[in-house]
């Protein structure tokens, strides 16, 4: 069994963007918000999002979406609705009337969330994370799971309903625990298979059925890394829809670091880093590339370096 850490109490962040559930609820909601002065609109092309010229998101006037593509809403900034609108193929044959070609040419282009989240303020990331999750399940979702039906979409984009069984579906979302780990003054990093040789990253995985997310831990650390967790410290979650992830991080640590061993499937090398080397990788010197500032795989990396160094 996992020894938790310390109980920690957390302020919760006041959210950018209000979500405004009761306008999901309104009679013709799109229709409605989209006609609100002030409603704006945020495209999604292949994942990408549009940017300004200062690389902020490139939020573009609801009037100038066609009648027939397919929009959901986003929530509400400054009191006004924001929604989503989807500027490509769903992943299923399915009818296509609903999506269009964006009709914007971003003065700072296209851009993907892992390209460029770490550099958006906070309104801006979490709008394109909520925006590009919400699309993913929109366009992957749309036969019930139950019996095959194709269902309906409700809700301004935030349920779907079967015709056939009555049954309702809404987003998923899959839990998944990641942790940075340490024997008091090093950290321990892999490097999984599928990546270019150099790149290191915290250990992550799924919480199974249930699995409580220190129980997810200890058995992956023990499994990918061969180590076992002393202790544990929760520090904080992220949304990563890639596809649909809330990565719940932790920082822990261990008193068996002899013990560390690649399972040479998933995870082919294990490496301590003293912290003058993830120093010199954060500064991308040193040839080991570590994550990028989007992901709370970095925080926690520079959290632990924190720590250490203060100590």
């Amino acid at each position: 069994m996992p020894i938790p850490g310390r109980p920690r109490v957390i302020t919760p962040p006041v959210a950018p963007t209000d979500r405004s559930a009761r306008d999901r609820d309104l009679p013709d909601a799109i229709a409605v918000l989209v006609s609100e002065p002030g409603a704006r609109i945020l495209w999604l092309r292949g994942g990408r999002a549009p940017l300004e010229h200062d690389g902020s998101l490139l939020l573009v006037d609801a009037t100038s979406v066609p009648g027939d593509v397919l929009v959901a809403f986003l929530g509400r900034r400054d009191d006004r609705p924001v929604l989503l609108a989807l500027a490509d193929p769903p992943v299923v044959d399915e009818d296509t009337s609903g999506v269009a070609a964006a009709p914007v040419e971003p003065p700072g282009g296209w851009a993907e969330l892992r390209e460029v989240g770490g550099a958006l303020d906070d309104p801006d990331a979490a709008l394109f994370v909520e925006a590009l999750a919400l699309a993913r399940w929109i366009r992957d979702a749309a036969f019930c799971p139950a019996c095959g039906a194709r269902t309906e979409l409700r809700q301004a984009g935030w349920s779907r309903r079967c015709p056939a069984c009555g049954r309702e579906h809404f987003p998923r979302t899959d839990p998944a625990a990641i942790v940075a780990i340490t024997d008091g003054r090093r950290l321990l990093l892999g490097s999984n298979a599928a990546w270019p040789e150099g790149r290191y990253s915290c250990f992550a995985g799924f919480i199974e059925a249930g699995e409580s997310a220190e129980d997810a831990l200890v058995r992956e650390i023990e499994e990918e890394a061969g180590v076992r967790i002393d202790a544990l410290e929760y520090v904080g979650s992220q949304a990563w829809p890639y596809p649909r992830s809330l990565m719940l991080g932790y920082l822990a640590s261990t008193s068996n670091s002899r013990a560390a061993r690649p399972d040479g499937e998933e995870i082919i090398d294990v490496r301590w880093f003293e912290p003058h080397e993830i120093a010199e990788a954060l500064a991308g010197r040193g040839g080991v590339t570590l994550p990028g500032s989007s992901s709370i795989s970095r925080s926690l990396i520079e959290r632990w370096l924190e720590q250490v160094t203060a100590a």
